[in-house]
């Protein structure tokens, strides 16, 4: 029987299908000069008093989030520059909690009337009554530096549109079939801060950088699709040792073997799932299942079964928001909790949950540090950071070649998952059929259908080449960077959607 169709709100995209997220933002004059380095983005006493304005009226938590986004971006489409932009956002969003309700707010003013406006706003949704003051003491502020050995707003913009170029060249030396190339770079710097009446105050930097090419190849069987991206959170210094030409080469070179790719076979096969981009999949399978958010409303099958064994003893699935470099790294959370590791299945057994501030407090538990938010526009949600499976044993040439016949999926695209079910479906990108225990003709992109609990019990064989891969989770109309990696594995069995006959 077919699976249901998977909850579309939760999804992973990859980065070249959100190419364009430097968009040019207005902000008031007054606005648009940074704070001095080091300096916080509001001041202490001012974020004391605007929250003791929220909770003058009633409440049991109100938090003020501050934050200043600088964006830039490029992009080249046959030879030519066909993007070249910058923004600047910067507002603060105020959220006051009364019982189960809460209230919510944001402005781009951040002077002290501008915020004491929102906080009034938020209270008037979620107040109680019974008045009175509440004295709020922030701890010591500690400034977060930022993550980056070169700022990427210091480096010249011609230098930035000197690497598309150079994209360009090295895709079209791999083949007189590539018929056009797109590049795409892109670079953020986001500072927050965050207090609460619960005491916090917490600031955070972070710098993302990020390359990405596209390749088109025309031949006989028309027009196929090569991509390779590289994200990472860290400065320019990226480019230091990553080689653009390499990038662009690894997308016209998958663009070209689809020239000649078969169509995929359809039914239930093993597959073979290469090291890195593998782990979207479990990102959607399991990863959503398991945040707080879909638990307390019943709406995931790993409701109840800490404890259990949902998974080979093989799969050990960990969130880890601290690992230096990946997309899904930060200092703090939109919260002010700290990043934090947690294991979330170890050798197949369900040991744990994703936590927010909101979803932890009703349980009497701590924020595993995974509350965060799109904008200061949005409230924030249990999300996923860097999300993968550690690393096996195996040699991963051995796993193909002990398969004697199945699909090999070099490289995942986009994806969903229906987390009351379990159901989802994935598109490959890259993948070549399995015969004979070896890797024979590219297949056409094709679907992956599953279930999660069902794939992760299927997982018979984990390599030791761990890798992780980049993009963007959507879910309740929010996007944030996450990670999400493995090494090469295999499942016994897999629906795939193919349409060979």
């Amino acid at each position: 029987m077919a699976p249901r169709m998977p909850d579309r709100r939760l999804g992973w995209t990859p980065l070249h299908e959100r190419y364009d997220t430097a968009v040019p933002t207005t902000t008031p004059d007054r606005l648009v000069h940074a704070a001095e380095p080091g300096a916080p983005l509001v001041e202490p006493p001012v974020l004391e008093r605007v929250l003791a304005a929220a909770l003058a009226r009633g409440g049991d938590m109100a938090e003020v989030f501050v934050e200043d986004r600088q964006t830039t971006g490029a992009a080249l489409d046959d030879r030519r520059i066909e993007e070249l932009s910058s923004g600047r956002e910067r507002g603060a969003g105020i959220r006051v909690i009364v019982g189960d309700t809460t209230g919510f707010a944001h402005t781009a003013d951040l002077s002290e009337s501008g915020l004491r406006a929102a906080a009034e706003a938020a209270s008037a949704v979620a107040r109680r009554g019974g008045g009175g003051v509440r004295t709020v003491a922030l701890a010591t502020r500690q400034p977060a530096p930022p993550r980056a050995l070169v700022l990427p707003s210091s480096v010249p913009k011609a230098r930035k549109l000197e690497l598309l170029a150079r994209a360009d060249d090295a895709a079209r030396s791999a083949g007189r079939e590539i018929t056009q190339v797109m590049a795409g770079y892109g670079d953020s710097r986001r500072r927050v801060q965050i207090a609460s009446s619960d005491g916090v105050l917490a600031e955070d930097d972070q710098v993302r950088t990020r390359y990405s090419v596209s390749c088109i190849a025309s031949g006989d069987t028309g027009m196929q699709t090569g991509f390779e991206s590289v994200a990472r959170t860290a400065g320019f210094e990226l480019f230091d040792d990553l080689d653009v030409a390499d990038v662009a080469q690894v997308a016209a070179r998958r663009a070209l073997a689809k020239l000649s790719a078969r169509p995929a076979p359809s039914g239930e096969l093993p597959v073979v799932l290469a090291g890195g981009s593998g782990g979207i999949l479990f990102h959607e399978a399991c990863g959503h299942g398991l945040e707080a958010d879909h638990i307390v409303k019943d709406a995931s099958v790993y409701v109840g079964r800490i404890g259990e064994q949902v998974a080979s003893p093989l799969v050990t699935l960990v969130d880890d928001g601290t690992v230096a470099g990946e997309w899904g790294n930060y200092g703090v959370d939109d919260e002010g909790h700290p990043a934090a590791r947690n294991v979330l299945i170890e050798n197949g057994v369900l040991t744990d949950y994703l936590w927010d501030y909101l979803r932890a407090r009703k349980e009497g538990r701590r924020s595993s540090g995974n509350g965060r938010r799109q904008s200061y526009q949005h409230l924030p949600m249990v999300r996923m950071t860097n999300t993968f499976l550690l690393a096996g044993q195996e040699d991963p040439d051995e796993l193909v070649a002990q398969t004697p016949r199945g699909v090999y999926v070099a490289k995942l695209g986009g994806g969903q998952v229906n987390t009351t079910t379990g159901d989802f479906v994935f598109g490959t990108t890259e993948a070549y059929l399995i015969e004979n225990g070896r890797i024979t003709e590219p297949l056409r992109d094709a679907n992956l259908i599953g279930n999660g609990p069902e794939v992760l019990r299927r997982v018979d064989a984990v390599a030791t080449d761990f890798g992780m891969t980049p993009g963007t989770c959507g879910k309740d109309g929010q996007s944030v960077p996450v990670g999400c990696g493995q090494a090469t594995l295999r499942i016994t069995g897999v629906t795939v959607g193919g349409t060979a006959a």
